[in-house]
């Protein structure tokens, strides 16, 4: 059971989680343009698209078919985050005339792409970027969601507004204690070692690893921090940081058999952070930007900081004193963290079913 929010829905009732059954209200695409593509994945195709009603920028997420209830899904948790701070928002929904193809309409951000970025961000700017992250997880953990797939292509960074976004909801699901998850979420460099090993038993803890994997990128200067051909090598590469005395002592714990618990992934010592410090990090990888990372990246999820503890860690005492922990403290403390899920959804720009 996750050490906070474990709750959290059970609070809110059925309205809030409940998205089988839901209804949704879809308006027609003729308002909207394609202007270029913007990438793609398994579950998308994603396009810079124009409102020619307004004429503002928008993105279109085009899904390809999938389970009616994980379109539902997304919907339904994009519609309950309206609103929260550092989150996309989701504009309309819209689907074609032949009923096939669904599309997500979503704000544009203007966001540098990651490889580009990660090698110019200055120690401010990492402090700046990360507790802005931070502060959409603790937001959206109060409200019961995981987002499972954090990682860079999911984290918008506009360096000119000096704004941050998170995008891309499709894996992301409500929190329920004692239920079991499909581990396969996430990608590979940002895994946690729960969904390695195959344990579903797993919480909000599992986007507090993935946030200390692009932490650890961004302070060490590596465009993915850990990066495995396959998940097996995925999770040697961990073993091999973090040793495997720990790894050990993680699945005992957690009463976790795992297949491949041979002897390559025995022997290793546990490797201190500062062997990753070189002469082109060393600015920013601080004592206590080594003992944040620390204390994101362990085996045991409970062990792991949450959102709230790692906005309070000494690495973002300069990000606190300029104040940008009030505006989400605000929204947690208001009426927002008691909403249902009825009264979080916007109004849709179209009505035909």
């Amino acid at each position: 059971m996750s050490r906070v929010y474990a709750d959290a829905n059970a609070i809110r009732g059925e309205s809030w989680y409940e998205y089988d059954k839901i209804r949704v209200e879809w308006s027609s695409p003729d308002r909207y343009e394609i202007v270029r593509r913007l990438g793609g994945g398994r579950y998308s195709q994603v396009f810079e698209g124009v409102d020619t009603v307004n004429n503002e920028r928008c993105v279109i997420k085009v899904l390809k078919p999938v389970a009616g209830y994980k379109i539902k899904r997304e919907v339904k948790i994009l519609r309950n985050l309206a609103g929260a701070p550092n989150c996309i928002a989701l504009l309309d929904v819209v689907r074609d005339p032949s009923q096939l193809y669904h599309s997500l309409i979503t704000e544009y951000v203007e966001a540098a792409p990651w490889n580009q970025l990660y090698t110019s961000l200055a120690e401010a700017d990492i402090r700046h970027y990360t507790f802005q992250l931070l502060t959409a997880l603790d937001f959206i953990h109060a409200h019961g969601i995981i987002h499972r797939d954090i990682k860079p292509a999911n984290v918008m960074i506009d360096h000119q507004r000096r704004e941050l976004r998170i995008i891309d909801w499709g894996l992301a699901e409500f929190y329920h204690p004692s239920v079991k998850y499909h581990v396969s979420v996430g990608s590979r460099p940002y895994k946690a070692p729960e969904l390695l090993v195959g344990y579903k038993l797993y919480d909000y803890s599992l986007d507090m690893w993935s946030t200390g994997c692009m932490f650890a990128a961004m302070i060490f200067r590596k465009q993915h921090f850990f990066r495995g051909v396959d998940n097996e090598d995925q999770l040697l590469q961990i073993v091999r940081l973090l040793g495997s005395e720990r790894f050990d002592a993680y699945l005992d714990a957690y009463r976790i058999r795992y297949k491949s618990r041979s002897g390559y992934l025995r022997g290793y010592p546990a490797r201190p952070w500062t062997r990753f410090v070189a002469p082109d990090n060393a600015h920013l990888a601080s004592p206590d930007a080594l003992d944040f990372v620390d204390r994101l990246l362990r085996f045991d999820p409970a062990e792991r900081l949450t959102a709230a503890e790692a906005m309070a860690h000494a690495y973002f005492g300069t990000v606190r004193i300029d104040g940008e922990g009030s505006e989400t403290e605000a929204l947690i403390d208001s009426g927002f963290a008691s909403m249902s899920g009825d009264d979080a959804q916007p109004a849709s720009r179209g009505t035909n079913g």
